[in-house]
């Protein structure tokens, strides 16, 4: 009998280990990804899995409890109990808004340290263990104190150069992953053809094929080969889509254009970065022709996932399911605003309360079912499994701590800065300037502020970090030349202009050095709405901030503010050769500059090393070769302007052309295009031409290649940029370029909405810019 009852409990215990083995299988690092995520869905309740699509703010997840120490915070805690959660956003973000500063917020080892010290207590407090996305803004560098700050996406959108892009983006993504974070946001994929909007900063530019190219260089950049080494993260490219042009430029307003439009041009980046293979993709505020953008099942469905092939999972923006109810009212309250979002393809809900306080009910209601929950929540749960984090959740601090704002990453953020700069006029040949010259007058409001340079999303920084245009000029001229500085005046308030001070040091100097423009910099007294987004005051009783651009910060007109024109010209009035630099986050009115200036260029906000990077330009260490990703207006009344209209008729009062158009720039050399080569074979067309450094100086040129679909069934730009080289040519020598068309590069969408390559005969155009075509030539397509 006692033999009995022994057998008997050790067969109980074999039946229990075996059944807790298998109940472990999503544990097992060996089993298949899609095993392991069916094995955990299996284990998981109601709660646990609406849990794991909720990623809200994560700033307040922390406490600091000394100056090398970092514990989870009570609330943390309590949230962690209350619902497990999927993950966090923006734990490490510090600016403005999230009220962090340099004293409160956390260095790259204490961010380490935290973001390790969360996910042990979620591995080891939660019942399944399930661990924790971080997610992070890393549009122009991790948003965190500490890292590097790379040029705004203006300026990655005028150095035309995919490979660069590529390594800028391994850096950012190295920086993140190394404190903790696994989802990186960006690129900004929006095409920027509105420029009153307040985030045009952020984008590319205004191009598809542009936008595209460098997009994927940006998501393989971040993501890399092997998503579990550790050095690499997911890219979350936003917004999807049409967002970067909203009604009258104000940000998240409606989209008012045709399916052709959209598919041909603002889906086009989104669709290459998908085929590119990236994992998740966030939503946009707007509407598109009535249909808000996180509520539209047929692009986030039909389209992303069975006509793309889509295989990762899409984030909503912060409070853009509230707003399908609360902005755009075609929902009556936010739980049915939440069914819709998951209903339409939404997996995760970005800030967590649409989807956490609501889905419950919904499915209650049956709104929606419980598959529509698994199939998100197995959407985010197969990337945790790719990642490896089941088996490795934690991060190095000492690795942080070494690596992060390492001297390459400063290097690279100098070199996206100095060939994402445009020189737009060099009248006689003024620049570059000696070294030696005797004396230079630095003026102007964004000559010496460390902010205005560095554009929105970019967290508190050391002085001692950032290189100003002041800066730069200072250790690039001689030790005998005499700099002097003067501010002159701010972006936007009068009540502290002292032209007169800028004037005195203008004229005892040799040149003039006048740094204008716009600012995204926030500041503790703006008021921010829930999104993040800042608030526009104007309250005359109190010193205005130099905000003019970022986020939520629309403009009706393009004008410089405050005092600038007025610095300007009188500055311009003493004689003195006059430099012009605009540091900006959209393309500003450049009319008065144009004529007044005797050079002229736009280094949009280029980062942290601007100021070298601006200063190597103008004392000749490097030849600019930026082009312009956005056409600049000559009045906001000229709008629409960008480049693939086409020339329009004049209007009564004034020209239709931009004051510079897509694609210029210029160089300290000049190229010579020849020898145009056209060859249709049997799936694509082969395009080369020479080009010739015909100056006294290397350079870079950008060849672009455009082309014009001369009959066709649908309307078709008469001109649309299809590829381009950033090559580096020595002086006095050639080198050939060579372009491959696919057919696929010729299709259009038919009056069905099909995509196909029409036959007929397209014209191909070869030059430096969009209105400075070299080569022309054509060829057919036959049936």
């Amino acid at each position: 009998m006692k033999k009995q009852v022994t057998f008997i409990v050790v067969l109980c215990f074999c039946v229990v280990t075996q059944l807790s083995m298998a109940q472990q299988r999503y544990k097992d690092s060996s089993a298949p990804v899609e095993e392991r995520v069916k094995d955990l869905l299996s284990l998981m309740t109601t709660e646990e899995k609406i849990g794991q699509l909720c990623f809200p703010t994560g700033w307040e997840m922390y406490t600091k409890t000394g100056e090398y120490s970092v514990t989870p915070s009570d609330l943390f805690r309590e949230r962690m109990q209350a619902m497990p959660l999927g993950g966090f956003w923006a734990t490490l973000r510090a600016d403005p808004w999230t009220r962090k500063t340099l004293q409160t917020g956390l260095n790259p080892r204490l961010a380490a340290n935290a973001l390790n010290e969360l996910q042990k207590y979620t591995v080891e407090h939660t019942r399944l263990g399930i661990p924790l996305f971080f997610a992070e803004e890393c549009m122009h560098g991790h948003m965190a104190i500490g890292t590097t700050v790379f040029p705004t996406g203006l300026g990655q959108g005028s150095t035309w150069n995919p490979g660069l892009i590529r390594q800028m983006a391994e850096a950012i993504a190295l920086e993140t992953r190394l404190q903790g974070a696994h989802i990186g946001y960006g690129p900004i994929l929006d095409l920027a053809r509105e420029p009153r909007w307040s985030r045009v900063e952020e984008t590319f530019g205004e191009d598809p094929v542009l936008t595209a190219k460098l997009g994927i260089s940006f998501v393989q950049g971040l993501q890399g080969n092997d998503i579990r080494d550790g050095r690499h993260i997911y890219s979350t490219p936003k917004h999807f889509a049409a967002y970067g042009v909203p009604l009258g430029g104000h940000n998240g307003q409606q989209a008012h254009i045709g399916m052709r439009e959209l598919f041909s041009d603002h889906l086009l980046p989104f669709k290459k970065v998908t085929a590119a293979g990236v994992k998740t993709l966030m939503t946009s505020y707007n509407a598109i022709d009535g249909i808000p953008a996180t509520a539209h099942r047929f692009l986030l469905k039909d389209v992303l996932r069975d006509q793309w092939s889509f295989d990762g999972f899409v984030f909503s923006d912060l409070g853009s399911i509230e707003g399908i109810a609360g902005t755009h009212r075609v929902a009556p309250d936010i739980k049915h605003a939440a069914a819709m979002a998951l209903q339409a393809g939404v997996d995760a809900d970005l800030g967590g309360n649409a989807y956490g306080r609501n889905l419950a009910r919904a499915l209650e209601e049956g709104l929606v079912t419980m598959q529509d929950i698994d199939d998100a929540v197995a959407n985010i749960l197969r990337l945790k499994f790719e990642m490896g984090l089941f088996e490795d959740p934690y991060v190095d601090p000492a690795q942080a701590s070494r690596l992060v704002r390492s001297e390459t990453h400063k290097q690279i953020a100098r070199e996206v800065a100095r060939q994402g700069t445009v020189l737009l006029k060099n009248s006689d040949g003024l620049l570059p300037l000696p070294k030696e010259i005797g004396s230079i007058a630095v003026i102007g409001p964004n000559a010496d502020n460390i902010y205005n340079q560095l554009g929105d999303y970019t967290a508190p920084q050391e002085r001692s970090n950032i290189v100003t245009v002041l800066d730069g000029v200072r250790q690039a001229v001689s030790p005998r030349t005499v700099v002097r500085y003067a501010k002159g005046c701010a972006i936007r308030d009068t009540t502290q202009s002292d032209i007169e001070e800028a004037v005195q040091i203008a004229r005892r100097s040799d040149v003039i050095l006048l740094v204008v423009g716009g600012s995204s910099a926030r500041d503790f007294k703006t008021e921010y709405i829930e999104t993040g987004a800042a608030t526009v005051g104007n309250n005359r009783d109190e010193i205005l901030p130099d905000m003019e651009s970022g986020e939520g910060y629309d403009r009706s007109s393009l004008n410089l503010l405050g005092d600038q024109e007025k610095l300007l010209d009188t500055l311009a009035d003493t004689g003195k050769p006059l430099i012009v630099v605009y540091i900006q986050g959209r393309p500003l009115n450049m009319n008065n500059a144009s004529v007044k200036a005797d050079a002229l260029l736009t280094a949009w906000y280029p980062g942290q090393e601007g100021g070298h990077a601006i200063a190597d330009i103008l004392f000749g260490d490097y030849n600019p070769a930026g082009r312009l990703p956005v056409s600049v207006p000559r009045s906001v009344g000229q709008l629409p302007v960008y480049y693939s209209l086409g020339r329009q008729a004049d209007y009564v009062d004034g020209g239709s052309s931009p004051l510079y158009a897509f694609g210029y720039g210029l160089s300290y050399t000049d190229f010579r295009y020849d020898n145009l080569s056209v060859k249709v074979e049997q799936d694509h067309v082969r395009v080369s031409c020479t080009v010739t450094n015909t100056g006294g100086i290397d350079g870079d040129e950008v060849v672009q290649l455009y082309v014009r679909d001369n009959v066709s069934s649908v309307v078709t730009p008469p001109i649309q940029l299809k590829d381009f080289r950033r090559i580096h040519i020595p002086k006095g020598e050639l080198k050939n370029v060579e372009f491959t068309l696919a057919y696929d590069d010729l299709a259009l969408y038919n009056q069905d909405m099909q995509r196909i390559t029409e036959p007929g005969e397209f014209t191909v155009m070869i030059g430096a810019a969009s209105n400075d075509i070299r080569l022309k030539g054509s060829f057919r397509i036959e049936e």
